[in-house]
């Protein structure tokens, strides 16, 4: 069963490892790089499309190659057309809830593996821009026989910082919404949420405010708006009040949550909730849109954003996800202490500050240059491409020091060069809701270095990433009958998502330059060893061990 889900692991196999969401695959390509002038500017970016994209053809582009080892280029429907537009994110739950589960001895369920989560789980290198918007960063390298690139678009915003070059912020005015149910009492759930409460009191500043809402069948406020400037001992005494009891009504929590956060509501300072759950809802409303439907006025007219923490070894992954794409935030997951202090220790400001509002991407491919494309993740982010300068459409929220990166395999077309695409980057400022955009453009030579041989670490680590999620997320040969999967269905069918895509199975397209078994595990060693990276050393053991649980 745990083999349907890491096809081929198991022994050193040459299967594609595949991806749901990528209708191309990559070939080769350089480590050159464009990036605007920090000072804003690098020409006009493209015009959106007056016109939606039109319809794909019946069970959509992402269906499978009909004969197994046909041949990359011939594989591919073309592209519906030449743009492609879609929120940010910079959720990293997948990657750590992965981690957790492959550390306990068993292989995520596929469609809780998202690959652009598990790119942006990792620091990138690059440049900051030197105001309050985005840097844009392009490049690439050549992945496969057949003329496939993997194509990356970087994104940065810049870290706070005040005189004495350390991190500074905004106020916050926090409303923490914790998870009392009796799922929380599993050991690490509740207990973690505890500890991670009382790090981030104290890593709080005196200008700070703070409310604490526990719920489980019904919601109640332990702590009012408080600023934690001479209440530190009320905070920390209202935090261990915290204690497992009956069902989890999700609802009645944000409703409660929401209740407080405009009650508290400050002026000048970043407002957020942060949700504390294993988001297995139980009771009340489940889904997340009747949730969402309760605060949508709270969020609308004073600017509330979501920051949602996920625990536990089983965990609703697909709910919190859910809620804080549709809630302006971001989520996350903790599940030891070390997380949970980056979490409310080092990443405190990127988590709880904002640099852009409903920040959204869009690259426009030259039709004479590229054959076909397509992005790698962003399922459930897609933006129709006339809406990307319409800022009624919801993006995403990035905070200081963010970085988001969206990964394409792009073929080009025979005897292409010069500019192939250009990347442009739109997003609200956070206090005036002005629009600001920056744009950056890479050419076909960027896309011809070989990946593992001449591009940068940090490029192949992205590529590295992608095709792991990929593996995590797989299904059998295209071309040949689905293996039973890991959640009992033998087509695929139980996986299918918004959009098209699939976990796994007959709809599966295999990313290009798929690695093999030993070169997978090798690339995550060797990078490692590179970066020095603690975090890319915690990747290579998280896939060694992903490759023992298929033996």
């Amino acid at each position: 069963m745990r083999r349907a889900v890491l096809t081929g692991l198991a022994g050193l196999v040459t299967v594609p490892l595949l991806l749901t969401g990528c209708s191309g695959g990559g070939d080769e390509s350089s480590t050159e790089q464009a990036s605007l002038d920090a000072g804003g500017g690098g020409g006009a970016p493209p015009p959106a499309p007056a016109a939606p994209a039109p319809a794909a053809p019946e069970g959509g582009y992402d269906a499978a190659p009909e004969a197994a080892g046909k041949e990359l280029a011939d594989s591919f429907a073309p592209a519906p057309d030449m743009v492609s537009t879609f929120a940010l994110d910079v959720d990293t739950a997948s990657y750590s809830y992965a981690r957790r589960t492959i550390d306990s001895g068993s292989l995520p369920q596929p469609d809780t593996v998202r690959h652009e989560e598990f790119i942006n789980s990792f620091r990138q290198d690059y440049p900051a821009p030197e105001d309050d918007g985005f840097s844009v960063t392009t490049d690439g390298a050549r992945a496969a026989d057949g003329g496939w690139s993997l194509m990356r678009v970087g994104l940065a915003t810049r870290p706070e910082s005040n005189e004495y070059g350390t991190q500074a912020r905004r106020p916050a005015a926090l409303t923490f919404v914790v998870d009392v149910s009796g799922s929380m009492a599993e050991p690490g759930r509740l207990s973690l949420v505890r500890e991670a409460l009382h790090t981030a009191v104290d890593e709080l500043r005196d200008d700070d405010a703070l409310a604490l809402v526990a719920f489980s069948g019904e919601a109640r406020t332990v702590l009012p708006m408080t600023a934690v400037g001479g209440a530190e001992d009320r905070i920390h005494d209202a935090v261990e009040e915290l204690q497992p009891t009956d069902s989890t009504n999700v609802e009645a929590g944000m409703t409660r949550g929401y209740d407080e956060a405009v009650a508290g509501h400050r002026e000048g300072a970043t407002n957020r909730v942060v949700l504390l759950s294993d988001a297995l809802a139980n009771t009340g409303a489940t889904d997340a849109d009747t949730i969402l439907d309760r605060i949508t006025a709270a969020r609308e007219d004073y600017g509330i954003t979501l920051f949602g923490v996920g625990v536990g070894s089983e965990y609703g992954d697909a709910l919190m996800e859910r809620l804080t794409n549709q809630g302006d935030g971001h989520t996350t997951y903790v599940s030891e202490t070390d997380e949970a202090r980056k979490v409310f220790v080092e990443d405190l400001p990127r988590n709880v500050d904002l640099r852009a509002r409903d920040a959204k991407a869009q690259v426009v491919f030259d039709a004479d240059a590229v054959a076909d494309y397509r992005l790698i993740g962003y399922d459930n982010r897609q933006v129709a491409d006339e809406d990307f300068r319409n800022d009624a459409v919801d993006g995403g929220e990035v905070g200081p020091g963010h970085t988001v990166t969206a990964l394409y395999a792009v073929r080009l077309a025979e005897g292409a060069s010069g500019s192939v695409a250009t990347a442009t980057v739109r997003w609200l400022d956070p206090d005036t809701r002005a629009p600001h955009e920056e744009s950056s453009s890479v050419d076909a030579g960027a896309l011809t270095g070989d990946l593992w041989g001449a591009a940068s670490p940090r490029l192949q680590l992205t590529a590295l990433t992608a095709y792991f999620a990929d593996a995590l997320r797989g299904g059998s040969d295209a071309g040949t009958t689905p293996e039973p999967r890991i959640d009992g269905s033998a087509d695929g069918s139980a996986g299918r998502e918004e959009g098209g895509g699939t976990t796994g199975g007959a709809g599966y397209m295999p990313l290009p330059g798929a690695p093999t078994v030993d070169e997978l595990a090798g690339h995550a060693e060797d990078l490692a060893a590179e970066t020095e990276d603690p975090a890319v050393g915690d990747l290579a053991e998280t896939v060694r061990q992903a490759v023992e649980l298929t033996a």
